[in-house]
């Protein structure tokens, strides 16, 4: 085998080379181009596209211009404005800085480039054909700003012009990178036409209520009425956005958009620490949606790690991780249904503990749903709705916490009239499963097992962070007869069974005695409900993987302590859970990330018989 010599690469091959790492896909040439109009300052930035990006890719803005001496020097390689020093690069605001997009866009096209300075007299205009690079200056016709047009993408890289897919598919890769630019830049005007037909248009928007509609024609109109804003400060970070409720998801994630310090990027610590937000409350399988915003230090942020710039590195990613995932976890966390307000205009309250007892709503017993003596003239009452006025005195009396148990309560939402609460008064149950509930904007149907699992599964989360899930011990202890499998790992982790409220004894080798189980299941099917921890247990097999997943399991012991399909509530029992899930952390999603609720407003129960036509 012959050894060949080291040499120094041409600088055509060099750029061929580069242009393979900057330039996929048509796509890839927008995404460099807007980025450098963003750089110079431009306020309006239009793209024409032609036959998917690989006939044409002309893109304008209004910004500062490049000075007649400079274009030349623009489409040479490792040549740039941006960034002369280390120093600036450890702490860099614009978002090219390599110097070589130009250069390896001309490489592969037919490029020209027409630029003016608004301090410059004339326009001046310079042209690049593909490897040769050779470049000649010549005098043109154009406004302040700047016009690069790149013709025949790849025409003299045929093998990588075959790597291109069809029209379709490479505009739809072309469109979502303006997608993310009109994102990132709020402040900035888009326009986006595909072989003469106008696909976006969108002027600067300055106000709310602006970016919101942007975002409602970018992404969805669904996501922004299902959306919470967050905005949110610490340790020198900063979060603003919009994310959305974990009933409006997604079984692809492509309504995710997260950008640091305006530049929108793909980060592993972000990804998930976003999971980890809504690891609670999100269907399985589901894909969150949301367009959230970071801003920290420049110099705490690498962002020269990718050729395409795509990935970022922090310096203290525990800061970033833990930061993104409070802040969401609470946004979430803290969202009660509120009957007035759009969800996009709801803004994240001050965490507040809940308050325990029957003061507060909660059911004596869980499963029973016993009410205390105060509300027994109501237990056999008729199932025809309450007048207003006994709800309000039952509320008051019986439901709403007292004086000092209501100071350690979450604030309910405000709602016009303060004698209805948000999810309104209680009128009927339909089928033993839907409460139907008469709100201040119209009807409101409750899944009451799914409901009532969460507030059963939050409460349980609670005591067990306190080390205290409480236990009772059942009056005539239980014979088990089960595996023995599952008898040895009962006794294997009989001290985790303890933490989770449970107590039992290995009688034999396929049988347990169940001696004391949680408060909150104690009306449940005791040995149903130790078969399916002990199948968790088993499934996780060591302590520490079982305490990593306790939140699965005490999901799987809330399902079995949850009021069931068919069960009869009366009126006071049905509103005593309303309440509760009012007060309760993300009770507007089951434990499996299902609904608990919705609402037909007045509104639309109108349009539905005709009224008003």
């Amino acid at each position: 085998m012959t050894v060949r010599k080291i040499e120094v690469l041409s600088p055509r091959l060099a750029n061929q080379i580069a242009a393979g790492e900057v330039v996929e896909r048509p796509a890839s040439v927008v995404k460099e181009l807007v980025e450098n109009c963003l750089d110079a300052g431009a306020t309006r930035i239009d793209i024409d596209i032609e036959q998917g990006g690989t006939k044409l890719i002309r893109v304008r803005d209004n910004g500062r211009g490049i000075g007649k001496d400079d274009l030349p020097l623009a489409l040479a390689r490792h040549a740039t404005s941006k960034v002369y020093s280390l120093d600036e690069l450890e702490a860099l605001t614009s978002l090219g800085f390599r110097g070589e997009a130009l250069a390896s866009v001309a490489s592969v096209s037919r490029l020209t480039l027409t630029s003016k300075p608004a301090d410059q007299d004339t326009a001046w205009q310079v042209n690049a054909q593909g490897r040769d690079m050779a470049v000649d200056l010549t005098p043109a016709a154009h406004i302040d700003g700047t016009t690069v047009e790149v013709r025949d993408l790849f025409f003299n890289t045929p093998a990588r012009r075959k790597f291109l897919r069809t029209e379709k598919t490479e505009f739809n890769h072309l469109e979502e990178v303006v997608k993310r630019q009109a994102l990132s830049r709020f402040d900035v005007g888009f326009s986006l036409t595909h072989n003469g037909r106008t696909i976006h248009a969108h002027r600067p928007a300055t106000t709310m209520a602006e970016q919101q509609r942007r975002i409602a024609q970018l992404l969805s109109p669904d996501f922004m009425s299902n959306a919470l804003v967050i905005e949110t400060e610490r340790a020198g970070l900063k979060m603003t956005g919009w994310v959305g409720l974990p009933t409006f998801s997604r079984s692809t994630a492509d309504m995710q958009y997260f950008f640091v310090n305006g530049r929108v990027v793909r980060d592993k610590v972000i990804a998930h620490a976003v999971k980890q937000a809504y690891r609670d409350v999100l269907y399985h399988g589901r894909q969150p949606c949301f367009v959230l915003y970071l801003e920290l230090d420049n110099t705490g942020v690498d962002v020269n790690v990718h050729p395409t710039k795509h990935e970022v590195r922090f310096r203290d990613q525990r800061l970033v991780h833990d930061f993104l995932f409070s802040q969401l976890h609470r946004a979430l966390a803290e969202y009660r249904p509120d009957a007035n307000t759009p969800v996009a205009e709801q803004i994240s309250r001050p965490q507040v503990p809940q308050a325990t007892g029957i003061e507060a709503g909660e059911f004596a017993g869980q499963q029973a749903l016993h009410m205390q003596p105060a509300a027994s003239s109501y237990a056999s009452a008729p199932r025809e709705p309450l007048p207003v006025a006994e709800q309000v005195a039952f509320y008051e009396q019986v439901i709403q916490p007292s004086t000092a148990t209501a100071q350690a309560s979450a604030p309910l939402p405000e709602t016009q009239s303060s004698d209805v609460p948000p999810l309104g008064f209680a009128v009927a149950q339909l089928h033993g499963i839907y409460i139907l509930s008469q709100s201040e904007q119209g009807l409101i149907v409750v899944d009451m097992h799914a409901a009532h699992e969460r507030i059963t599964y939050e409460r349980m989360k609670q005591q067990y962070d306190n080390q205290s899930i409480q236990a009772q011990p059942l009056l005539v202890p239980l014979t088990l007869s089960l595996s023995e499998k599952e008898a040895d790992a009962a006794e294997s982790f009989s001290s985790l069974l303890q933490g989770f409220g449970f107590e039992v004894d290995r009688t034999g080798p396929e049988s347990l005695t169940i001696r004391q189980v949680p408060v909150f299941l104690h009306q449940s099917n005791a040995s149903a409900l130790v078969q399916s921890v002990l199948a968790d247990f088993i499934e996780h097999e060591t302590s520490d993987a079982i305490l990593a997943h306790r939140n699965e399991i005490l999901s799987t012991m809330a399902c079995h302590g949850s009021v069931r399909a068919n069960r009869s509530l009366t009126i006071p029992e049905m509103n005593a859970l309303l309440r509760d899930m009012e007060r309760t952390e993300r009770s507007g999603q089951c434990n499996h990330g299902r609904p608990t609720w919705t609402q037909l407003t007045m509104k639309e129960l109108d349009k539905l018989f005709l009224r008003g036509r």
